[in-house]
């Protein structure tokens, strides 16, 4: 999966009846059903809007609830699973693995800190040698043997200075007690646009390819954003300026679209993408990141000076 208009033709592997997906005369979801529907790493509550039969096989048009129609999406059935008690367990534990807490709304609202949170104590050293990596944290309950996905984690290889700015972005909100100063220009949706004109201008064209992990990334973002991309003095400042009528994307700029791309090999295995794809992808991200790098000094802040806000709910402004 690299986009919200492509991940229709995702899977995590499993469909609502567990058995291979088949194509049916008959629908096993109905307009106005809610259901479970996979999207990344974690499965949401859904709501099925429209059901059309195309090519011999059955497409659903869902809506996420609690989420903001934006994200409404065409998905196949592979993508969905009944309402049910069995399917809702099976959702508990997959947001217990990746660490949700289910008592917050779709991860908008104040919540724990996930286990995979970028506010993990770490030196310098840490930060260098295993940023990019793609590393998941071992759970508690188990090791990195017995995540079947670790063994397809893609390497993204972060540049040397990005790797540099994202110690000195830990070292700014952890050590130094500042934050990024939002909202930013340019925000994500920003660098985007003008990655798009980059590439425009370079080859001469534009390929929908291009477009689609563009728009993969974003949603990866906007979603990600405020479970695992945040750290802890970050979180007040989130709640302040996003609502649902506001996506991180157009808030956030590249010192925190950077960090996603720390994450990002963890979230990708989870999605059922072909070796040739993946490659592909792969080189696509490493262009990006390069992209990125050129234009550092336009994109990345050289020091932070937002506003943080106490327990006690009072504000004070670093030097």
């Amino acid at each position: 999966m690299v986009s919200s208009s492509t991940e229709e033709s995702a899977s995590d592997g499993q469909n609502s009846s567990g058995d291979p997906t088949e194509s049916s005369s008959k629908s096993l979801f109905s307009e106005g059903e809610k259901v479970l529907a996979y999207h990344g790493p974690r499965i949401y509550e859904a709501k099925v809007q429209k059901a059309e039969l195309r090519k011999n096989e059955w497409r659903y048009f869902v809506h996420y609830l609690g989420w903001s129609k934006n994200w409404d999406e065409w998905v196949g059935m592979d993508r969905l699973m009944k309402y049910n008690e069995e399917n809702i367990l099976k959702q508990q534990a997959l947001d217990k693995k990746v660490g949700v807490d289910k008592s917050t709304k779709s991860g908008r609202s104040t919540q724990t800190k996930p286990k995979s949170s970028a506010d993990a104590k770490v030196d310098k050293e840490e930060v260098k040698n295993n940023v990019g990596k793609g590393k998941k944290r071992k759970a508690d309950s188990g090791t990195e043997k017995d995540n079947p996905a670790a063994e397809k984690l893609i390497k993204i290889q972060i540049p040397p200075t990005l790797k540099k700015q994202l110690v000195d972005d830990w070292e700014f909100i952890t050590q130094q007690d500042k934050l990024v100063k939002l909202p930013r220009s340019p925000c994500v949706d920003d660098v985007f646009t003008k990655y798009l004109e980059y590439i425009s201008k370079k080859d001469g064209l534009m390929t929908d390819a291009v477009g689609e992990i563009l728009n993969g990334l974003r949603c990866y973002f906007d979603k990600a954003l405020p479970l695992i991309l945040l750290y802890e003095k970050e979180h007040q400042q989130y709640q302040d300026m996003i609502s649902e009528s506001i996506f991180p994307s157009s808030i956030y700029g590249a010192e925190h679209l950077l960090r996603l791309f720390v994450k990002l090999p963890e979230l990708l295995a989870h999605v059922n993408i072909e070796e040739e794809t993946l490659i592909r992808l792969q080189q696509k991200l490493l262009e990006f990141l390069k992209f990125l790098q050129k234009n550092e000094s336009t994109f990345f802040l050289a020091r932070y000076d937002g506003t943080i806000v106490t327990e006690g709910g009072s504000k004070r402004k670093d030097d």
